[in-house]
């Protein structure tokens, strides 16, 4: 007897012509249910390697940075997620942004595991090896993304699981190759839909790109090429722009939805509350300002585990 054909195969879609299936149709998946952080101590702009950190090294008020943490941390406590705090390491600074040292979910067995990222940037790879000895130590598979020649990938600043769903979503240009996905979709048994950054401001896909749900996301349409922005409205049909201007200056698109409800995002950007409320979220506001002058805000500031 011949094997069924799955529903929805293993492979990288780059436009919309390809999307041959409705996300919110594509199988479950667990929603996640716990937070994990890195404790801020050591957290400081040491070098330079995107535009936000340009100007601010060593003008990290660690005094600030621990107060604001401590209210992301709180912020998720308020929306019912118990955080896990990983322990900082002395010259680690950026390892507080624990979206990007890995990319976990379930493989098609069911086994939960986590593909560890290769940093574009050196200054970042130690933070890789600490993360990977957190996961182990709870018993998950840990393991590279390919064997051989190393692709740059940066976990979760540029990949995500579309929300309930085993469909990923990926941005690629600057931090990660787009060859990445082939494998992430071969590991875990998945579609990747892959989106191509142009604007360097906009260096991870987290930057630009927030899922809400199965239907819904926010983005920053100058961030994306045309093919990119087809392929968005295609999967998601209440996409919904955020300004530039606000996801520059407040990296208000690296907010995060973490149950479909809530959106916690850094204070005073207005519009992009507004565009939030509007989709019948409760929002959330935070401040997060030191974490700006090296370019992350509430989403890089977290892991979410199921």
């Amino acid at each position: 007897m011949t094997a069924a054909v799955p529903r929805y195969p293993p492979r990288v879609i780059e436009d919309a012509a390809s999307l041959d299936f409705v996300l919110s149709q594509a199988p479950a998946r667990p929603a996640e249910v716990r937070v994990v952080m890195a404790d801020p101590a050591a957290f400081d702009v040491l070098y330079v390697i995107n535009p936000h950190m340009a100007g601010n090294i060593g003008g990290i008020d660690s005094s600030a940075a621990r107060r604001q943490w401590d209210g992301v941390r709180a912020a998720y406590a308020r929306c019912g997620y118990p955080v896990e705090v990983l322990e900082a390491v002395e010259g680690l600074p950026d390892l507080v942004f624990m979206a990007n040292q890995s990319f976990p979910g379930q493989l098609p067995d069911g086994r939960w595991a986590a593909v560890m990222s290769f940093m574009h940037n050196e200054q970042r790879r130690g933070e890789v090896p600490v993360v990977a000895r957190w996961y182990q130590g709870r018993s998950a598979l840990t393991f590279p993304l390919v064997g051989g020649r190393e692709l740059h990938f940066e976990g979760m600043g540029d990949a995500a699981w579309v929300p309930g769903r085993r469909v990923v979503v990926g941005g690629h240009g600057y931090r990660t190759e787009l060859a990445a996905y082939t494998h992430l979709s071969a590991i875990f048994d998945v579609p990747v839909l892959a989106l191509e950054l142009v604007d360097p401001r906009f260096y991870h896909a987290d930057t630009c790109l927030q899922l809400i749900d199965d239907q819904t996301a926010l983005f920053v349409p100058e961030a994306f090429t045309a093919e990119g922005r087809a392929l968005l409205e295609a999967a998601f049909p209440r996409l919904r722009a955020v300004p530039v201007e606000e996801a520059v200056a407040g990296l208000s698109c690296n907010g995060h939805c973490p149950d479909g409800r809530h959106f916690i995002v850094q204070a005073g950007n207005p519009r992009t509350a507004a565009v939030a409320a509007g989709l019948g979220l409760e929002v959330i506001e935070v401040e997060t300002g030191e974490f700006l002058k090296s370019g992350g805000s509430v989403f890089c500031m977290k892991l979410m585990l199921p």
